[in-house]
């Protein structure tokens, strides 16, 4: 009897534990995404301008937010290598539970433990992707940044030239920012006609269900279309004549 009362006690100790780093994850995936908004936004705002000055270069490699981006990044892997751990012993936990319906519930509780830390791991590395494509393309665009200012200060005969070329640069920016948006607004039509496509389709299958089970109904319809139909060859013939008319009026 103290035996599987210990052996409960384990289980139960060991979905605490999970909880509590799921939990700890939650809010280190918050913070993390977070910082990676306020990277986005900050280099958005001031082109990152201020990193790539000759006053601030020595701080270039070590820069507050890259340094609590490993930060994080390091913290939020070694969480999840920790939930990973958690989540084999409760694999060996409940490989050694015994009775039918307790192995089907710890199994149940092991398989949303895993997704959790599935979704958690998904979520991290899509996170971290974005920031780094975020900060390559930033520092890119610094770098450019920085020689066009070393030029434009080198050489003041060119100053119209840069000038123009830093315009064209602020344009390209712009345009790029305005076909995010665009592609982004283009991809909500879509997913709204799609919906629209969708409920058409229910309306006329539930028409033609209601025609086919009411006849009365479906002759009605049918005598509307016909009568649609023929409208539509007086309106044409109509139209068809006037226009006759009105050339044979023009050339004589």
């Amino acid at each position: 009897m103290e035996e599987s009362s210990g052996f409960r006690d384990e289980g139960q100790n060991l979905r605490k534990q999970a909880r509590q780093l799921e939990n700890e994850l939650d809010l280190k995936l918050i913070s993390f995404s977070k910082l990676c908004t306020s990277y986005s936004h900050t280099g958005a705002r001031d082109g990152r301008r201020d990193r790539y000055s000759p006053e601030t270069a020595p701080l270039l490699n070590g820069s507050s937010q890259d340094r609590m981006f490993e930060t994080m990044a390091v913290e939020i892997e070694q969480l999840l290598a920790k939930l990973t751990g958690l989540n084999d012993k409760m694999a060996e936990y409940t490989n050694t539970a015994g009775g039918t319906s307790l192995n089907a519930a710890l199994m149940h509780t092991l398989q949303r433990h895993r997704d959790i830390l599935q979704d958690y791991t998904h979520e991290f590395h899509k996170t971290k992707a974005n920031f780094t494509a975020l900060r390559e393309r930033e520092d890119l665009l610094g770098s450019v940044h920085k020689d066009i200012e070393s030029f434009k200060s080198g050489t003041g005969v060119n100053n119209r030239r840069t000038e123009l070329f830093l315009k064209e640069h602020e344009h390209l920016r712009n345009s790029d920012r305005l076909m995010e948006e665009t592609i982004s607004i283009a991809m909500a039509t879509k997913e709204n006609i799609m919906s629209q496509r969708g409920l058409l389709k229910t309306i006329q299958s539930k028409m033609n269900t209601l025609a086919n089970r009411f006849p009365a109904v479906n002759n009605l319809i049918q005598r509307i279309n016909l009568r649609k139909r023929r409208d539509s060859l007086i309106l044409g013939a109509v139209i068809g004549i006037c226009t006759i008319l009105l050339l044979l009026y023009a050339f004589h």
